[in-house]
């Protein structure tokens, strides 16, 4: 039985172990929140390799007391040699999924980080510089780690697709074989890359000769991407979205994510009647607050410069009332709609001040497109897949465009003073599983542990899969299930604790002190305070 994790110094939740000590370090030497982040960050793309990389995007909340929480957004966009008829003339109907044409966006993950450091160094006056933050990482990398079951899994699951992608059996599969669970995989080429970032900066990725070297990499292996697409790149920082819940002012990011969507479920969810956890009203409202949400983001998010409509008017009181009167307390709505996959990694961390960072980093799919630079050891990511090459798409490929994402941090500020951070990796599960999460802990009043370990649900894709039906853990109670089956609902049962379901954590703070902390038992991770 795992239990909530409580300190008062600070507190960092990650889904691999090696990535919470590294940033708990941090924080036990008197850093800030943002700095513990990034030095988890970094430890994370070289702990979990098959979920994010440097070569990936991220997104941030960070809140301070006092203040309105701040949003940075590290999304690359396409490429200028990324446009639909690039790929109609080589007789595509899509972009590719793997291989170099799916490396098309510039990873925006770096200067995310730089852009994070900034409000550190700023606002919080932030005192460490980055050989200390990426020191963890770049000695995990250099000395190995100890391969985890689910990057073995992932490894041997994802391996037959990737021929067209250069460098991934040899990084992946060192000796010809998919690595075993506790076998040492050792990154050097990836810990020299960060050993130049420790030295030259961040920017180095983007204008430096880090750049220089990623931009002649991608070129050869056939990449649309150049010099110039990273050169002219820079996170943003902008303004959350939030929504009103029983009182509770809930933020999440606005689009190109699927934040909006996150919202929606939850407001739209606070109108209906949720009975117990784990119950048929808990379950069914909430898949079907999903799908209303769902229908809205899949018609309207996209970059948010192409948007013609304020994703903050489908948060309004009476669009969300009106959602929820749509919804029969007793049958489904037909399903599927259209889904996207994705992989990725959620983190928090909480300071001795109180300040806190929600993090979310992918590379998209698992291995991203699955092509490592020779030089640098860095696997790029594939976002740019969620591109249409159709015109008439609202998220159809233009050079330079922001593709839409799945990923996206929550936070609270709970109207009895504290302050949730949460979040989880898994594609189209992340807002279910984050109103999964706040239902239970915030407004059923469960255990904060207990709420990251209960059993989940999933409508939609993830991790690559064509399914898109609803899949729940076994645990669940038969009766529950035979009532959803019989309400409409196309039920799968899988494992007690599939991966399937996300890697979820959580973090609160609380008026005097406490922080409380909860990592998935589906990971490898774990809350680490002090």
């Amino acid at each position: 039985m795992l239990h909530t994790t409580r300190a008062y110094g600070g507190m960092l939740v990650a889904p691999h172990h090696l990535a919470a000590q590294a940033g708990q370090r941090v924080l036990a030497e008197g850093g800030n929140a943002i700095e513990a982040m990034v030095a988890a960050a970094a430890a994370i793309a070289v702990v979990y390799p098959h979920m994010n990389s440097l070569g990936g995007d991220n997104f941030w909340l960070i809140h301070e007391p006092g203040e309105a929480p701040i949003g940075i957004d590290a999304c690359g966009g396409a490429a200028e040699l990324a446009s639909i008829d690039f790929y109609r003339e080589q007789g595509l109907e899509a972009i590719p999924g793997r291989g170099p044409l799916a490396a098309l966006t510039v990873a925006g993950a770096l200067s995310g980080w730089e852009a994070a450091l900034a409000v550190s160094k700023g606002a919080w006056d932030g005192r460490f510089l980055l050989p200390r933050l990426l020191e963890d990482a770049i000695a995990v990398a250099r000395e190995g780690i100890a391969v985890t079951a689910s990057q073995a899994a992932n490894t041997a699951a994802k391996k037959p697709e990737m021929g067209s992608s250069p460098g991934f059996a040899e990084t992946y599969c060192p000796d010809g074989s998919v690595p075993r669970t506790g076998d040492r995989f050792r990154q050097a080429r990836l810990a020299a890359s960060l050993e130049v970032l420790a030295k030259e900066g961040l920017e180095s990725f983007y204008r430096g000769d880090l750049a220089r070297s990623l931009a002649s990499d991608l070129e050869a292996a056939g990449s649309p991407l150049r010099l110039s697409d990273l050169e002219g790149f820079k996170a943003r920082r902008v303004h959350p979205l939030s929504v009103e819940v029983a009182g509770h002012r809930v933020f999440n990011m606005p689009p190109p994510t699927q934040g909006l969507a996150s919202l929606m479920l939850l407001g739209i969810a606070q109108h209906l009647d949720f009975g117990e956890p784990g119950s048929f009203d808990f379950i069914h409202g909430l898949l079907e607050a999903t799908k209303r949400a769902f229908l809205v983001r899949d018609r309207h998010v996209t970059d948010p410069d192409y948007m013609t409509v304020d994703p903050a008017s489908f948060l309004t009181p009476e669009v969300l009332r009106e959602a929820a009167g749509d919804i029969d307390p007793v049958k489904a709505m037909p399903w599927p709609a259209p889904a996207n996959a994705g992989d990725t990694v959620w983190l928090g961390a909480i300071d001795r001040e109180g300040r806190a960072v929600s993090f979310i980093q992918s590379t998209y799919w698992e291995f991203g497109s699955g092509v490592v630079l020779p030089e640098s050891g860095i696997v790029w990511q594939n976002r740019g897949t969620s591109f249409s090459l159709d015109r008439a798409h609202h998220n159809h490929l233009l050079p330079g465009r922001r593709p839409f994402h799945t990923i996206q941090p929550a936070l609270a500020q709970l109207s009895d003073g504290r302050v949730m951070t949460y979040g989880t990796m898994g594609g189209e599960g992340q807002p279910q599983t984050q109103a999964m999460l706040f239902a239970r802990h915030v407004l059923m009043g469960q255990d904060l542990q207990e709420t990251v370990t209960a059993p989940r649900w999933l409508l939609g894709r993830t991790w690559g899969s064509e399914h898109t039906n609803v899949r729940m853990e076994d645990r669940f109670d038969p009766e529950v299930i035979a009532k959803l089956k019989a309400a409409g609902h196309d039920i799968e049962l899988v494992g007690a604790f599939d991966e399937i379901m996300g890697h979820a954590g959580a973090l609160v703070h609380h008026p005097d002190g406490l922080i409380e902390g909860a990592a998935d038992p589906r990971s490898d991770g774990q809350a680490r305070g002090f």
